[in-house]
Parts: C-alpha cells; sequence; structure tokens
C-alpha cells in the first residue's frame, strides 16, 4: 500500500517520525536527570559511610551521564532546527508550485507570448525545491540514526570532578538544611506541648 500514498501522505508520515524522535530524545534527556539525581544520592550515602572507591566510581558515572546529557541535547537542537529548515524549505515549494500555476495560467491566456521563459524559471524553480525537499528528508533521516546511536563514545570529559563534588555537597547542604527545619519544628511543637502541660498542672 506504500507504493500508492500521496505525497502529502508521505510528508505527514515524515513529520510524524520527526516528531516521534523528538519526543524519544526528550524522554532519553529526562532520564538521565533522574539519573544524576541517583547517583549523586548514592555518593552521598558512599562518602557518609566513606567507601571511597564506591565514590570514586559514582563520580565517573556522573561524569558520563552529563556526557550523555549533553550529546541528546545537541541532538534535539539539531532536530529542531532541521525540522524549521525542512518547513521553511515546504513553505518555499508551496510558493514555487503557486507561481508556476500562475505562470503557466498566463501564459496561457496570452497565448506564450513573452511568458515561455518565466514559465521555465518557475518548473525549474519547482524542480529545484523538490529535490530540496528530498535530500532534507535524508538529512533527517540521518540525524534519527545519530539519535539512536550507541552514546557509550560520548566524550567522558563534560563535566569535572570539582563541579561533580560540589554537585554531591550541594546535595548535602539542601538535606541538611531540610533536618534542621524538621528538628526546630520538632522543638516548637514539644515547646508547645510542654507549655499545655504546665497550663494543666498550674490549674
Amino acid at each position: 500500500m506504500g507504493l500508492f500514498k500521496s505525497k502529502e501522505e508521505r510528508r505527514i508520515e515524515r513529520d510524524m517520525k520527526i516528531r516521534q524522535g523528538i519526543r524519544r530524545i526528550e524522554k532519553a534527556i529526562a532520564e538521565q536527570n533522574k539519573f544524576t539525581d541517583e547517583f549523586v544520592k548514592n555518593a552521598r550515602q558512599a562518602k557518609t559511610i566513606g567507601d571511597t572507591q564506591s565514590y570514586a566510581f559514582i563520580r565517573s558515572s556522573l561524569k558520563k551521564t552529563a556526557a550523555i546529557k549533553k550529546l541528546l541535547e545537541r541532538q534535539l537542537l539539531a532536530v529542531k532546527n532541521a525540522l524549521l529548515i525542512k518547513r521553511q524549505a515546504e513553505a518555499s515549494a508551496d510558493f514555487a508550485g503557486a507561481m508556476s500555476l500562475m505562470a503557466s495560467e498566463v501564459a496561457k491566456l496570452y497565448g506564450g507570448m513573452n511568458l515561455a521563459q518565466t514559465q521555465l524559471a518557475w518548473e525549474k524553480a519547482m524542480a529545484q525545491s523538490q529535490s530540496m525537499e528530498e535530500r532534507m528528508a535524508l538529512f533527517l533521516d540521518g540525524l534519527q540514526d545519530a539519535a539512536a546511536a550507541d552514546v557509550s563514545a560520548a566524550p567522558a570529559e563534560a563535566i569535572s570532578d570539582a563541579e561533580i563534588d560540589r554537585m554531591i555537597e550541594a546535595e548535602e547542604a539542601v538535606e541538611k538544611s531540610r533536618e534542621a527545619q524538621q528538628m526546630s519544628a520538632l522543638r516548637a511543637e514539644l515547646a508547645e506541648l510542654k507549655g499545655e502541660s504546665a497550663d494543666k498542672e498550674a490549674k
């Protein structure tokens, strides 16, 4: 059945595949964020128990995760930019097609006088636009293949050891602040209970 699809149907299918590819990349980026959070928690635990070997391994994993995320973000940006270029090319193709039709109609009305060259020029422009659209489709297919490729070859130095340590220390500071707030709330509640008890005894 694919052989009998119209040009518009094929265009819609390509657009759907592109949007699906964008959603998959966005989901992969969100997953890397979750992985980062989990690695930071594990690093804090390793640091707490003094497991330097696990800490070093987790820090390396965090660096790799950051590199993968950066690569995915670059791929997402490239696909989005290519989609914009594709839409621009389609708009140009629509314009060229409309002008080609108008040139043809005007040529018929005037018996082709002095318009044959214009008509040929527009037909050539239309052919070029169609060729550009086909090349753009191949280019987008290549980007999708790149997005699905193994990202294990990503550079491992997207984030430094010092930055990893700061991430872990920041998480520790947030946790300590949270614990301090909880302790303060418990002390206030306890003081309030003691106050109520003292009032009852006074009565």
